[in-house]
């Protein structure tokens, strides 16, 4: 397999991350091949330059999509010393991040769940409230039970 062959491919993967991104969380699809590009680079740190010119995006639309990723945790900036190009990588927990982030953001609809059925009461009309609320239990209770190794 050739080199461009194997950048294709590579970019390629970039942009199924982006696709599933966009549809699974409603990220624009350049956040999507930035993270795509920082988890398959070698090395694992791009210049902004770097990025843009691989997945052909503007730098203004890439600095505000790192800044983005950067402030929720995916993503930080690295220096290196004697070169004055700021680099990126993705954060060497960020998948943990991600994921504690949804479980959390699930608890926390589990907790307005658990008031639902004190508001409701009894009856056949919760059915709905407590199929959430159990659901969202079960998940807890299994993110309880298995704690991420570092």
């Amino acid at each position: 397999m050739s080199s461009q062959d194997n950048q294709d491919e590579v970019l390629r993967w970039v942009e199924r991350v982006a696709t599933f991104c966009v549809e699974e969380w409603a990220l624009a699809p350049i956040t999507g091949r930035i993270l795509g590009l920082l988890m398959i680079c070698d090395p694992p740190e791009c210049s902004a330059g770097q990025i843009a010119e691989a997945i052909q995006a503007s730098r203004a639309s890439l600095t505000s999509n790192m800044r983005f990723l950067a402030a929720i945790g995916l993503v930080r900036k690295v220096r290196v010393p004697g070169d004055r190009t700021t680099y990126y990588r993705i954060e060497d927990d960020a998948w943990h991040k991600v994921i504690q982030r949804k479980l959390d953001s699930l608890g926390a609809f589990g907790d307005i769940a658990d008031e639902g059925m004190k508001l409701a009461g009894s009856g056949s009309h919760t059915e709905r409230i407590r199929a959430a609320q159990q659901s969202l239990t079960w998940l807890r209770d299994i993110a309880a039970r298995n704690p991420p190794t570092t």
